[in-house]
Parts: structure tokens; sequence; C-alpha cells
């Protein structure tokens, strides 16, 4: 008998709101608009040029291992290509930690709310998820501690940088604080970081991965690239990677040659740093369009997150409100976005909501908001 699984509400939200009229701010998506699709389609050209249709490693093209290496080792954390795994996106760095680590009852702790997809992906090992205690400016450490203690979980999830779904980001202390409880309890930790590089206020915060060697690193090209690339890849110590590696030659062999190797011209002939100074500025204009138009939208109490980057602004609404029942209203009037009870692993708090501001220009956005300000006020 085949077991039963939940789909991810998101998806499912997607397709219900992929109707030209609707505005939405469902999606986690990076703007259309800014891919870089001439540079894109010239590493291509040149990829297939080399060859690069046959079987290829399992730990991914060396080249392309090197450059990520070093952009890594330039934003604070050192890192060889002989540390990365190239993985079909983060999403499979995830699912092949959650593989090698995890069995069915083992404990995973996880900040709440947080990425819906990492629940699923801890559902589906049949994982116990606990949450722990935190705040607005993230996981609170004295509060690991003790779920470390009395739950023994063998796998702490986070997204300290820009999170999925809050947009808040864990200051440098947290960080040397839960590394610190890492190595005290040999606690795997895992740092989700797709949003790390969206930085448009502040200064960067050192990667959690630079305080500890029991923090395994996951990286995207999908928000400063292209997700349709599938590109991702995972820093982790020697001895977990080689297992790692035979976790992912059972899953798929190798991640797509092709896309590697383009990958791999695409950063060696362009200034990507460039390009994410192009995308952090559009995505700033877009979050301050966003917020500015919150008071207007919302009812007297909601509060909200004004993010320094990523992609996020989640809301508290006041009162005793479903949000879970407000987005087929929304939709009828033609817009979306997302209701926050599928980022809770325990009690949901249902008056939440997530919108994402990088997928449409400000003056979308507006249109947006006051489509929104019908269903909330």
């Amino acid at each position: 008998m085949a077991r039963t699984f939940t789909s991810s509400p998101v998806r499912d939200l997607l397709a219900l709101a992929n109707r030209p009229e609707v505005i939405s701010f469902a999606g986690g998506l990076p703007a259309p608009d800014l891919f870089d699709v001439d540079g894109l389609r010239a590493a291509f050209d040149q990829a297939l040029s080399r060859r690069t249709l046959q079987y290829a490693p399992t730990e991914g093209d060396v080249d392309l291992r090197a450059l990520v290496a070093a952009r890594m080792t330039r934003r604070g954390l050192p890192t060889t290509a002989a540390d990365l795994l190239v993985t079909t996106g983060s999403q499979q760095a995830l699912a092949l930690v959650v593989t090698a680590l995890l069995e069915p009852g083992s404990v995973v702790a996880v900040e709440e709310p947080t990425y819906l997809a990492a629940l699923q992906c801890f559902q589906l090992a049949g994982a116990r998820v606990v949450p722990v205690a935190g705040d607005e400016h993230g996981v609170d450490p004295a509060a690991l501690a003790e779920v470390v203690e009395r739950e023994r979980p063998e796998l702490l999830y986070l997204v300290p940088t820009f999170a999925n779904p809050t947009g808040r980001t864990l200051d440098a202390g947290r960080r040397a604080a839960i590394a610190a409880v890492a190595d005290r309890h040999g606690l795997w930790v895992v740092e989700d970081d797709p949003y790390g590089e969206l930085r448009f206020r502040g200064e960067p915060v050192p990667p959690l991965a630079s305080f500890s060697d029991r923090v395994l690193h996951l990286g995207s090209f999908s928000k400063i690239g292209a997700p349709g690339l599938r590109l991702g890849w995972l820093r982790a110590p020697e001895a977990l990677l080689r297992t790692l590696v035979i976790v992912k030659q059972a899953a798929d062999l190798h991640t797509s040659a092709l896309d590697q190797a383009a990958a791999a011209v695409y950063l060696g002939a362009t200034d990507l740093d460039e390009h994410v100074r192009g995308l952090c500025a559009a995505y700033r204009e877009r979050r301050d369009a966003m917020v500015a138009a919150l008071p207007s939208t919302t009812p007297e109490g909601t509060r909200w997150t004004d993010p320094d980057g990523g992609m996020f602004v989640w809301l508290t609404l006041p009162g005793d409100v479903d949000t879970g029942e407000l987005v087929g209203k929304a939709l009828e009037r033609d817009v979306a976005f997302v209701p926050g009870a599928a980022f809770y692993a325990t009690t949901p708090d249902r008056s939440t909501m997530r919108l994402s501001f990088t997928t449409n220009a400000p003056d979308g956005i507006a249109e947006g908001m006051r489509r929104l300000a019908t269903v909330l006020r």
C-alpha cells in the first residue's frame, strides 16, 4: 500500500494563481525580467562546443566547484573544490543530507516557522520535528540548548540569512552561540543559504558554517542565476562528504553535466558580483514599495518584518483570523499570497502570511496591494 504524503501548498497555490491577470506575491521566485538570458545563452553555446553530453563525476564539474569554492571563500567561508558536492538544486542537497543522517523516528530541530519544503523532506524521512523558540532575531541559542538536552536531535535545520518565510537574519553572536551548542553536543546543523547574497541593507554576517565544522552549508544558483538550471551545492567535512557522494550516486549518478559546464563558463566569463548588485538594487526598490504600502493594505494592529534582503515579508494579522480562508477571496480579486500555517511544524499561527516582493515591479506591487487591501481590510 502506497504511503500518503502532503503536497506543497505553495506549489498548489502557484497552479491556481497561474493566470495572467493574477498579481502573485505567493512564490519565492526570482524576477524573470532580471535573468541574464544573453549571458547564459552564450555560456550554453560554449559548453556544447566542449562535448559535455557524456556522463560526468558524481562530485560535479571540477571547474564549477573551483569557481563556487572561490566565491564562497570571498564571502568569508574558506572552501576548496574538494569540500563541495554539486547537486540538482539545494533541495536535493537537503534530501541527500536527510538520507545520510536520518532514520524513521530521528529528531530534527527547526526554527518555527521555517521553509515548508524542508518540513516535507523531514516528513518523507519519517523524522519527528521539534521547534526551537526564537524572536525577531531568529533562533534563541538558550532555547536551542534546552531542546538539544531534552530531545537529543540528530539535526538542526536553519535558514539563518533572510529566512524563508520570515525574512529574518541571525546575527553573528547567535551564530557563534549556536555553533558552540553544536560542537558541545555533536549536533549536525544544516545552513540553507539560497538568499545570502541578496542583501540590500546593512553589513554581511559571516556564514554559520564559518563558526563550526558541524555545519553543512547548502548553496544555490537559483536565486542569483536562474532556478531552471537546478544547480546547487553542498559543503561538508571530508568524511561525511564521501557518504553524501555515495548517496547521490544512488539517487541520480550526477547533476546535468551540460548545465554544470554552462554554469562554469558563465561564472568564468561574467562579473556575477555586478549582476547580483543589479538584483539587489531592483529587489530593494520592490521591497520598499511593498513595505510602504502595508499600512494602507492591512488592518490596524498588523505586524510585519522589514527584511534587510532576500525575498519575503512576513505578516501577522490582528485578532482571530485564518489567512487560509482569506486566500480564496484574494484569488477572486486576482491577487495571491501564501497562508502561514504550512510553515509550522507544530501548532500553526493561522493569522500569519508570506508575501514575496521579487517578481513584480513597483507599479505592479502597488496594484496588487490595493487588491489585497480589499480582502484584508
